[in-house]
């Protein structure tokens, strides 16, 4: 195991449909191997430790629905503004304290709605943006999941999408952002629609992108 030269923080709780506990355990292993001293946090009031925050390069949410408070959001968001990373996967960033503004304004994008159940569907890496580190090598690949129809903000660095076909309630397909980056002043916000269940990153393209997201984010 390598020697912890960075910190990390796993921020879990909320809605227990998207199992933020068994989840963010799958990654723990790989974020000490990658040299991070990792700690978690079933409080939202972590985000009001300015002292802990400003030694933590990694933040890793998975916090689904739920409140925050305006103190909470506000350090969260400081955090990040001065270099600490911030990312995280599916409702546990993207369904999180919704009608937050600030934080919303953090990630890049909220949830809206899924079509009912599990389904085939295919994520496509931008090709313009082939050289990302977090999707370089990556081609398109097929997962069984949950789809996102997600709001996003203009101002983020889209590298994977995934389209909604024609249907009764659409004419015509419809391309969906699944994966992106951003910064926030000095920190870097990474954001992917997928990880419903454990077995999503079971999907070998899943778990890279996962894996490179959550090391592109930390300072």
């Amino acid at each position: 195991m390598t020697t912890a030269t960075r910190r990390a923080l796993v921020v879990r709780g909320g809605w227990e449909g998207h199992a933020p506990v068994a989840i963010t355990d799958l990654f723990l292993p790989y974020l000490k191997d990658q040299g991070f001293a990792v700690e978690t946090s079933d409080r939202l009031d972590v985000y009001t430790d300015a002292g802990l925050l400003a030694a933590t390069d990694l933040i890793v949410q998975c916090w689904t629905m739920g409140e925050i408070s305006a103190e909470q959001t506000r350090g969260l968001v400081r955090a990040v503004e001065a270099g600490t990373g911030f990312a995280g996967w599916h409702g546990g960033v993207l369904d999180s304290f919704r009608g937050d503004l600030d934080y919303t304004l953090l990630t890049g994008g909220q949830f809206l709605m899924h079509p009912p159940g599990f389904h085939d569907h295919t994520v496509q890496p931008r090709p313009e943006r082939a050289e990302h580190p977090v999707i370089a090598g990556l081609g398109d690949f097929g997962v069984h999941t949950e789809q996102y129809w997600v709001a996003t903000d203009p101002d983020i660095d889209l590298l994977a999408t995934t389209t909604f076909p024609a249907g009764p309630d659409r004419d015509h397909p419809v391309v969906m952002p699944a994966v992106w980056t951003r910064t926030r002043g000095a920190g870097r916000v990474f954001v992917s629609a997928i990880g419903h269940k454990a077995d999503d990153f079971d999907v070998p393209e899943v778990r890279t992108l996962t894996e490179r997201g959550l090391l592109w984010a930390a300072r």
